[in-house]
């Protein structure tokens, strides 16, 4: 973009918040557009590369604009490396527009991308343009055993507009046996219109903004010459900046946007704390049943007077956890979050109540490490699961049974979502929150980002390209205003992004939950061997241990029924020991044993749930397709 072009830009975002600001200004611009169409067509050839043509129908709504912009990723991280990025290196870029607009193309490298600009900075068009535009990229297939894959990202997650319909089409020296489409935000399974065939085709939409559509085709292995990737040495260059002189703007119009500026990147920051702060005061605090005792609730169902107030400090001794509270529950209230150890406990409790056995697999090599066999039993009598648990359940053994827990790596991240999901939506259905503690931190922590980022953005765009402006306007700053209003803007988005995690509040309910959890924690950390009869030690253990986990506090919970066992042996009893949990063979211990073995179980599950295979390079059938999980992407904008 030209300087007048960005500074009718700037122009436009410092009136806007000096409108919601309240501060002097004569005009407010406004400018809604969006994608009509993105069609794509990829024409894939026997030497892993791949001929582009790219037909855009922009409708630039009421604004006037140059033309549009393509960001395309021609550096991308390969796997897990951490030494090499792949490239697919573009050539013979051209441009068109059947529609009449001007098609000059002006291509440059921003960072990982390789940006395409289409249109004339010395004119505008305005309403429905069509832009045709083409280029070559090198590269871009995956090699397998038994298929060749072309798994791309075509929209890419940084177009700023909405798009109505997205089409592809892809051919190549054979026919696609297989497609695949997915649509949605990075990580998406969401799935959109697929055809193999000779050309196989695509379609998707409509698409909000900074969301994308990615496709997968399987082409067989003998009609390659070439499907090596372009591997290079470093991590790919994410930097990019510009900098343009000079002002057209009278030096009263200069005058008035350096204050609005400085204004603006002031003031922002300010009014999002005052916002914040009252926010969290007044929704933001849990609530508390008036004139209770902590981990007490109404008598009778009576609903009770309800007050504001902070998390419950001394908590009475609670002997058993809250009545019908699974210990991953009890994860999800204590902190407002349903963390990895909250799932891995409930497997533990689930082998406590008899639904699976979990056997010690020791290994075998110097530097091998412990595993761990599952084994799904038939369901207990009278036991009912939650469908958090049904989920993770039915994810552990979907493939067999039994399962080895290191089987589940790189596999089981979609379950382990769905579980989480669940395990919000149940807190809810207890009305221990009003909404999912989950959404709610996403909405104001994806706010205070978008305010980071265009905060960002407008530093980049506009900051130093600012101080001609402040030089018209004789104001001599000594920090570019374009700089100090991206400043305010990402202040403004870490203070929102801060204070947003705290919007999660409790009901009073799930205050009585909170302290009755922590009650039992104090349990947990208190109790004597000389407390527990040797008849019931081995039952509360097991019952009690997925809390102590929970709670983390599994290694003081296990010396105290050791301290137990020893009583035991002095006074000539033999306790039973747990059979859910199996040592390897040959292998037995006691309750020490155990909880050091079940943590470590749980510390490794947490691992293998989350874990997922690299992107760039790997397949997009079965497991491993998502959107943004291709090579490609970028996005697209007006300029």
């Amino acid at each position: 973009m030209g300087t007048r072009g960005r500074l009718r830009a700037l122009l436009g975002v410092l009136v806007a918040l000096g409108v919601l600001l309240g501060l002097p200004t004569a005009a407010l611009a406004a400018d809604t557009e969006h994608i009509v169409s993105f069609t794509a067509a990829y024409d894939v050839q026997a030497d892993g590369g791949m001929d582009v043509t790219e037909t855009l129908v922009w409708d630039f709504g009421g604004g006037e604009h140059h033309g549009i912009k393509r960001y395309v990723i021609t550096s991308q991280g390969y796997q897990n490396s951490t030494t090499q990025h792949r490239v697919y290196e573009m050539s013979d870029v051209s441009a068109s527009s059947p529609s009449g607009a001007p098609a000059d193309v002006d291509v440059s490298q921003l960072g990982a991308n390789t940006v395409i600009r289409v249109g004339d900075p010395n004119q505008t068009v305005q309403g429905t343009q069509t832009y045709v535009i083409r280029y070559h990229l090198a590269h871009v297939v995956n090699g397998f055993p038994d298929h060749v894959e072309l798994f791309w990202n075509v929209t890419g997650d940084q177009t700023s507009v909405p798009t109505d319909k997205v089409s592809v089409t892809v051919h190549g020296p054979a026919a696609v046996t297989k497609a695949a489409c997915y649509y949605g935000e990075q990580g998406s399974k969401a799935q959109c219109t697929a055809q193999p065939g000779a050309t196989a085709t695509f379609s998707a939409g409509p698409i909000p903004a900074y969301q994308q559509v990615s496709v997968v085709s399987s082409f067989p292995t003998t009609v390659f010459t070439n499907t090596s990737p372009d591997l290079r040495s470093g991590g790919t260059d994410t930097s990019g900046s510009f900098s343009e002189g000079g002002s057209t703007l009278s030096p009263g119009a200069a005058r008035t946007v350096s204050l609005l500026g400085v204004g603006a990147g002031i003031t922002v920051p300010v009014l999002a704390a005052a916002l914040m702060g009252f926010l969290v005061w007044t929704r933001g605090r849990d609530e508390q049943y008036a004139g209770l005792t902590p981990g007490l609730t109404p008598a009778g169902g009576a609903e009770g007077q309800v007050v504001r107030g902070s998390r419950p400090g001394a908590v009475a001794v609670q002997f058993q956890p809250p009545q019908g509270v699974q210990p991953g529950m009890v994860g999800t209230i204590i902190d407002e979050t349903a963390n990895t150890i909250d799932v891995s406990a409930t497997v533990v409790d689930l082998a406590v109540r008899g639904f699976l056995t979990v056997r010690e697999v020791p290994g075998t090599g110097m530097f091998s490490r412990t595993d761990w066999e599952l084994t799904a039993l038939p369901p207990p009598a009278g036991e009912e699961l939650l469908t958090y648990e049904q989920v993770l359940l039915g994810g552990i053994f979907r493939e067999s049974n039994p399962v080895m827990l290191s089987a589940l790596k790189n596999h089981f991240a979609p379950i382990l979502s769905s579980v989480q999901s669940d395990m919000y939506a149940e807190v809810v259905r207890r009305g221990w929150f009003r909404k999912s503690p989950q959404s709610q931190r996403r909405v104001w922590t994806g706010l205070g980002m978008a305010l980071v980022i265009v905060g960002v953005g407008s530093g980049w765009f506009f900051g130093l390209n600012s101080s001609a402006v402040d030089a018209r306007a004789g104001l001599g700053l000594p920090i570019p205003s374009g700089i100090i209003l991206a400043a305010g803007l990402v202040v403004a988005g870490l203070i929102v992004n801060l204070l947003g995690r705290r919007m999660a509040a409790r009901t009073a309910t799930g205050s009585a939950v909170l302290a009755q959890s922590l009650g039992f924690k104090q349990y947990l950390l208190t109790a004597e061997a000389n407390q527990i009869a040797f008849d019931e030690a081995a039952n509360i253990f097991s019952r009690y241990l997925p809390f102590a986990i929970v709670f983390g506090v599994a290694d003081r919970w296990a010396k105290v029924f050791a301290d137990v066992a020893q009583a035991a042996a002095a006074a000539g009893q033999t306790m039973v020991m747990p059979s859910w949990y199996v040592f390897g063979p040959g292998g037995f211990g006691g309750f020490q044993d155990i909880a050091n073995g079940v943590d470590s179980f749980s510390t490794t599950a947490s691992g293998t749930f989350t874990s997922t295979p690299g992107s760039s390079g790997s397949s997009g059938f079965g497991g491993g397709g998502f959107s943004g999980g291709g090579g490609g992407g970028g996005g697209s904008g007006s300029w």
